[in-house]
């Protein structure tokens, strides 16, 4: 798909990955609008615009319209926001599960709602949506990180086939772990005792781009991580495995997070 002269909804656009992604959005000649809880804490800049959406509102989808009516413009949608908390299942409220669930998949498939007609109306139209290593791969500690991500997959897999005799592209990239706000130190200290890469936010947006520019359908992002998904969809086993053994490193750094 073509950048220059696009119009994209970012989601997500005051996170790492996020915000990452708007300053060669702008640069390759597209307009931004970053839709935020708080729009009036961001900086105004040129070619981007500013807007208050609550991703985890009960309300999101009478948001979206008001926001449709705005912008009426909109021709592309990056949704890379999330929630996420390190923790075991036993040591995660309820709340804690409901806002995962709401950020990270219900506010994707109600965005894909609302906008997916209207691209395939107007005969074009892209839906982008950023999930994990973990939405193929279940991770200790990320019950409900993994849940939700698993969920996303699954969701565009099927829209992508539910539009494919449409022009609407439907794009899914997979980045491993990043180093963002969003991990507590807990999490970077486990990365590095396991040996994990854990990539820049920077280098996460510029893959982005490229398969939206490559006209990809899905994207894994790092190495071996993506050796890792096909194995765990072929033999589970031996990821079982090897999650077994690692299982006493991640015990020590798997103490309640804190909720991003």
């Amino acid at each position: 798909m073509r950048l220059h002269d696009r119009v994209f909804l970012l989601l997500g656009g005051t996170g790492g990955i996020g915000k990452a992604l708007v300053e060669p959005l702008v640069r390759a000649g597209a307009r931004v609008i970053i839709a935020s809880r708080h729009p009036e804490k961001l900086e105004h800049r040129e070619g981007v615009s500013l807007a208050h959406l609550d991703l985890a509102a009960p309300d999101l989808d009478q948001q979206l319209d008001r926001l449709g009516d705005a912008y009426p413009d909109i021709d592309g949608v990056i949704h890379c926001a999330g929630q996420n908390r390190f923790a075991s299942l036993g040591n995660m409220a309820v709340s804690d599960l409901d806002a995962q669930i709401a950020v990270n998949l219900r506010s994707a498939m109600i965005v894909a709602r609302h906008f997916a007609p209207r691209f395939e109306k107007a005969g074009q139209g892209a839906l982008v949506f950023v999930g994990s290593t973990f939405g193929s791969i279940g991770f200790p500690g990320y019950t409900a990180y993994c849940a939700s991500k698993f969920g996303l997959r699954g969701f565009t897999e099927a829209l992508r086939r539910e539009l494919a005799d449409t022009r609407v592209q439907v794009v899914y990239v997979a980045p491993r772990a990043t180093a963002t706000d969003m991990n507590p130190e807990a999490v970077n200290e486990l990365n590095r005792a396991l040996g994990n890469a854990m990539d820049a936010p920077e280098a996460v947006a510029s893959q982005i781009l490229a398969a939206m520019e490559n006209d990809d359908r899905r994207r894994y992002l790092g190495w071996p991580e993506k050796l890792f998904v096909v194995i765990n969809g072929i033999l589970p086993r031996i990821v079982d495995k090897a999650m077994l053994k690692q299982l006493p490193v991640i015990r020590r750094f798997l103490n309640p997070g804190v909720l991003s």
